[in-house]
């Protein structure tokens, strides 16, 4: 009734408490809250860095995408120019001026090396352009495979100059075209730098058409038919792209352009382009073609010169952006590891400074329940009759101290202490109202053991008086059922853990013996039937704490098998041992219930106080085979039933004499 209170307080303390189920994982535990409630600001902060972060990124990455850009359009300049080049002296060749063939085919050579370098250049860096200018580079491909068939034909003096101009203008502008596809965008200046890279690379495309188309007008003397309105819409493109320039580009790379315009040579070139005027009419022309193309030539390669300082200040520009924008994110990302290492370390300080006495109050907690509280019972029951401690003597004073702790821990250390000066005196109560019960029931069981052993004298009285069979049997009927009430008398005793009166025997006495006693002491002692036992003497002391245990184990065999079925028990030694089994063939047991049932028997759960009734007859099996030393052990009956095995230890068996088994 009271002897659960231990058992409770241990489970209860070392029991986790009920936890509404919830969404968020880690909500369990104080870490865990802390973690998340340090989260949210965190991840906000967090999320912030990472548009920082890939705001930074993207700059790096087209930085290095512009300045990668950069570096194949000077190699797109490099083919434009050989192939403005190409084109300039193959149409003076195709206009008369035979000195040009072998120029014409040194420059072939130049354009091709140049077309290679472009070709080597894109394969390494296709990964990097924008697919724009991948398309517009590979779409090149197909006019400048056009110039193989042109210069057959130039070599074979059948191309027309015409023709030629228009077949090299197409791939020369298709390369300019492609310079402009997947122009980058992000940076102004960058984006600027490149804007006005393209218009100067359309003026110096102006400009070396001009070179080319007036070079065989030189080496005609004259404009044929519509050479001179191509001629005047060459000057007004390139008036137009050198004023986009002047606009777009920085005041040192128009200073450049300007300083390439004031060179003599480009002073001569003007006076040659006033020449070509005064023959608009188809009157002769009195420049010769060599001082044209070179004059022209050095102003070509001036305004290339510009092309390439500007195009070396765009990709200097990418370099600067990137390397701003690779610090920008390096920093971006020390401060997200910052923001993650403070958040980290106030998360654990915080879970630290709580987990920690509640830890030191856990570790309290289980020294009450399983050291103080145990030695407190401990002590109340060891004490004598006449000493036991008032209810609450052994109680702690004072509230434990826990170092460095919060007032609310303080508080709940204080009511620590309250519960277990609560259990203390609880426990105290109950282990004297424990003994004061135990006590009672032992007085109880010896007075109705002594009541019951003066009713069967007085019954065995009768029966040696009585002639009547009829009476006779009707007490043969009232000594059993007192025989009965005797075996429950002694049943209390054991349960209270007092020892019975003694009920012993001199010497030995036969096995079979003790298994009619044990019958005796049941009910339906008529179903039971020994079937097989091997004789051998049982010490005499050990006798009736044996008897008393089969009849328990017979006893549960009737109550849980059919009316009709018999209870069988066999007997036989094993080596020093001596064997009992009572089997019965009944409802059975599941093997939990058995499992339970051995645990019962085997003595590793002896606490008659916290079983129900039902298993009271087990505690009993157990208590008696705990004293004779024996093991009892159930296990399922082949077939159904359950089979209850004892074995007995060698000291309480001994070999039978010649008259015990003659009789």
């Amino acid at each position: 009734m009271t002897g659960n209170l231990l058992p409770s307080l241990r489970s209860a303390a070392l029991r986790p408490a009920t936890v509404r189920p919830t969404a968020l994982p880690g909500w369990n535990s104080i870490r865990g809250r802390m973690a998340i409630v340090l989260a949210v600001p965190t991840c906000l902060l967090l999320a912030l860095t990472g548009l920082g972060v890939a705001d930074r990124a993207t700059d790096w990455s087209a930085a290095r995408e512009t300045e990668t850009h950069v570096g194949v359009l000077l190699r797109v300049q490099d083919l434009v120019r050989e192939v403005q080049r190409e084109r300039g002296l193959t149409n003076g060749l195709l206009g008369g001026a035979e000195e040009y063939r072998d120029d014409v085919r040194a420059q072939r050579e130049h354009t091709d090396r140049a077309r290679d370098r472009l070709r080597t250049a894109l394969a390494g860096a296709r990964d990097d352009l924008p697919k724009a200018a991948v398309s517009a580079l590979d779409a090149t491909r197909v006019p400048l495979a056009g110039l193989a068939g042109l210069r057959a034909g130039v070599d074979s003096r059948t191309a027309d100059r015409t023709r030629t101009l228009t077949t090299y203008t197409k791939a020369v502008t298709a390369l300019i075209d492609a310079e402009s596809a997947g122009a980058p965008t992000g940076d102004r200046r960058i984006t600027q730098g490149v804007q006005a890279l393209q218009a100067l690379a359309r003026a110096t495309e102006a400009v070396a058409l001009e070179r080319g188309s007036l070079n065989g007008v030189f080496a005609a003397g004259r404009f044929r038919s519509g050479e001179y309105l191509d001629f005047t819409e060459i000057r007004a493109t390139r008036v137009a792209q050198l004023a986009q320039f002047r606009q777009l580009a920085a005041p040192a790379r128009t200073a450049a352009l300007d300083a390439a315009f004031e060179t003599p040579a480009a002073r001569r070139v003007a006076s040659y382009e006033q020449n070509a005027e005064r023959a608009a009419g188809g009157s002769a022309t009195d420049v010769a073609p060599a001082a044209w193309w070179a004059d022209m030539t050095r102003l070509v390669d001036d305004l290339h010169d510009v092309q390439k300082q500007t195009g070396d200040a765009v990709r200097d520009r990418a370099e600067e952006t990137g390397d701003a924008a690779t610090r920008q994110l390096v920093g971006f990302l020390a401060l997200g590891a910052l923001i993650l290492a403070v958040a980290g370390a106030l998360a654990v300080f915080s879970a630290r400074s709580i987990t920690r006495p509640l830890g030191a109050l856990a570790d309290e907690a289980d020294a009450v329940a399983g050291t103080r509280l145990p030695a407190a019972v401990r002590r109340i029951q060891e004490a004598g009759p006449d000493a036991l401690p008032a209810a609450g003597a052994d109680a702690p004073r004072g509230a434990p101290r826990v170092k460095d702790s919060a007032r609310e821990i303080d508080r709940l250390a204080a009511a620590l202490r309250n519960v277990e000066r609560t259990a203390v005196g609880l426990a105290a109560e109950q282990a004297v109202l424990r003994r004061t019960s135990t006590e009672s029931l032992a007085s109880l069981g010896r007075r109705n053991q002594a009541l019951l052993s003066r009713q069967l004298g007085l019954i065995t009285t009768l029966e040696s008086q009585e002639l009547d069979p009829d009476a006779l049997a009707e007490l043969f009927e009232l000594d059993h059922l007192a025989t009965r009430m005797r075996r429950n008398a002694e049943s209390l005793l054991v349960l209270a853990g007092e020892e019975t009166p003694a009920r012993s025997w001199s010497g030995t006495v036969p096995v079979s013996d003790v298994v009619r006693s044990a019958v005796s002491e049941v009910e339906q002692y008529r179903r039971v039937t020994s079937v097989d036992i091997e004789q051998c003497g049982i010490r005499g002391h050990s006798v009736a704490e044996l008897s008393h245990l089969l009849a328990e184990l017979v006893e549960n065999a009737l109550m849980f098998s059919p009316p009709h079925q018999p209870v069988e028990v066999y007997g036989w030694r094993d080596g020093g041992e001596y064997c009992l089994a009572v089997l019965d063939r009944g409802i059975g047991m599941t093997e939990e219930r058995i499992r339970e049932a051995n645990d019962l028997l085997s003595g590793r759960n002896s606490a008659p106080h916290t079983a129900t009734t039902r298993f009271l007859g087990h505690h009993v099996v157990g208590a008696l085979a705990a004293r004779l030393g024996a093991h009892v052990e159930l296990r399922p009956t082949q077939g159904a039933g359950v089979t209850a095995y004892v074995a007995l230890p060698a000291k309480l068996v001994q070999e039978p004499s010649t008259a015990v088994l003659r009789r």
